[in-house]
Parts: structure tokens; C-alpha cells; sequence
């Protein structure tokens, strides 16, 4: 199922998700030796826009797409940005048009052996495919006792959802048409006040999960937390790493 489609989950995701999208933009721009703007990049699973905004940086024309109507009315609306209302299994592209295609936390939700077969249809011959993830490494750098909380009360109480964790490999790629030279991690730290940490916490979807199938508010999960996590705050704010990989996947000609 979905987490990401209801209208108050596309409202806290447009404001509480770390904007770290730019951090991943550079290195795609690095790594595949851009010298300018491809011409048309498209961003499948966009949720809010965090992603297809950033994606502009290194494209003349972007698409973002996502299954949410919810989602992409609060995205960002940019000049040569358009965003599109579609899954990831039937993307509403012609075949052979896009020079670059990106994919953020929603690839681990798709059906993939669809997912795959619509981005190699779109892509042109030798394009490539870049899929990347950024998570909460449920740290505090102030503090290192937040992290068994984390482990032994936050994910016990608010328990992962099962998702496609496969990673990546060359024999993967290579079933689905596409070769794998590479990946790369990348790593930040985002500063949150105890609010705000509550406030990211509640897009996530171990909470979402619960809170939109009427098990809790999100109002008292917002609460709990907070009484939760203050006591591991030494001052008003408080530095929590990021991490993640970002696979490069090339199209075969």
C-alpha cells in the first residue's frame, strides 16, 4: 500500500522533510560529467516537489510524477517544471524521450519489475537511471543514549512497514536492461529542535501507518514524542546524521 497518499500526510511531507535533494544533485552532476543541462529529466515518486525542484538544477525541462493528487498539489511550481499524477508502473511518458531519470525514498514501494520496464521504455538509449535514498540514522550527536530510545522504544512502539529492501547489483541491473558502474553514499547532518525533530518524525511512515488508519492522531503522537525526546536535548537544538546511497544504473544501447 501506499503511505504517502493522503492530503494531511502530503501537508507535514512539503514541510517537515529535510531538503536534502541539492547534496544528491551535485553528485549526479559530478559523477556524470554533465557540462550543462540535460534537456528533459523525469522524477518518479516526487511526493512533494523536494526532489523535482532540485532536479532543475541539472535539466531544462523536469516532470515529477507521483500516484498522490494530495502530493503534488502542495509541490512547488517552477517554469519548466510539470508534474503529472501516475505511478511508477504506468508512467505517462513517450518511450525513447528522457535523457535522465531520478527516483527518490518511493523506489522501495514500487512494483520494480514494472518500475524497471517503464524507465528503460522512456529513457533513451544510454541515459541513465539514478535511484537514491536518505534516511534517519536514528543518532543524536549531543547525545548517544537517543539512539537506544530510538531502537527500543521508537521502532518498537512504531514498527517499519514491510518495503522492498533489496539492494542493488549488477545482476539485478543487467535483468532489467541496464548495466550498474556505480554507486556512492552520501552523508549530512540535519539540526532539529525538539519540535522539529517530532515534526520529521511524524512523516515518516512507521507513524503514518498507524495514525491515518485511526489508531492514533497524529496530535498524539506529535505530543508523545515530544515528552519522549526533550529529556536527550542538552540545548534548544540538537544535530541528527543522515545517510544514504545513490545508484547510478546507465540504460543499455
Amino acid at each position: 500500500m501506499s503511505f504517502f497518499i493522503y492530503k494531511s500526510v502530503a501537508e507535514r511531507y512539503a514541510k517537515h522533510r529535510p531538503y536534502f535533494h541539492p547534496l544528491v544533485i551535485e553528485k549526479i552532476r559530478a559523477y556524470l560529467q554533465l557540462g550543462g543541462p540535460v534537456h528533459f529529466a523525469v522524477d518518479v515518486g516526487c511526493g512533494s516537489g523536494h526532489s523535482t525542484v532540485a532536479l532543475k538544477e541539472i535539466a531544462d525541462l523536469v516532470a515529477g510524477l507521483d500516484i498522490s493528487k494530495d502530493m503534488l498539489d502542495v509541490a512547488e511550481r517552477k517554469s519548466d517544471i510539470y508534474y503529472v499524477q501516475a505511478t511508477a508502473e504506468r508512467l505517462a511518458i513517450n518511450s525513447n524521450s528522457a535523457d535522465l531519470i531520478t527516483t527518490s525514498m518511493a523506489y522501495h514501494w514500487f512494483n520494480q519489475q514494472q518500475f524497471f520496464a517503464e524507465t528503460k521504455r522512456i529513457l533513451k538509449a544510454g541515459a541513465w537511471l539514478v535511484i537514491f535514498n536518505h534516511g534517519f540514522r536514528g543518532q543524536m550527536k549531543e547525545n548517544l543514549e537517543f539512539e537506544q530510545w530510538f531502537l527500543n522504544v521508537y521502532e518498537e512502539h512504531y514498527p517499519s512497514p514491510p518495503r522492498n529492501a533489496e539492494p542493488m547489483t549488477s545482476e539485478t541491473a543487467k535483468r532489467y536492461g541496464f548495466t550498474f558502474p556505480s554507486q556512492e553514499e552520501i552523508q549530512n547532518d540535519v539540526v532539529f529542535t525538539v519540535e522539529e525533530l517530532a515534526a520529521y518524525l511524524i512523516t515518516q511512515s512507521n507513524v503514518i501507518a498507524r495514525t491515518e488508519h485511526g489508531e492514533e492522531t497524529v496530535e498524539e503522537v506529535y505530543d508523545w514524542l515530544i515528552k519522549q525526546t526533550r529529556p536527550f536535548f542538552k540545548s534548544e537544538r540538537a544535530t541528527f546524521p543522515f545517510s544514504g546511497l545513490i545508484w547510478y544504473l546507465q540504460k543499455d544501447s
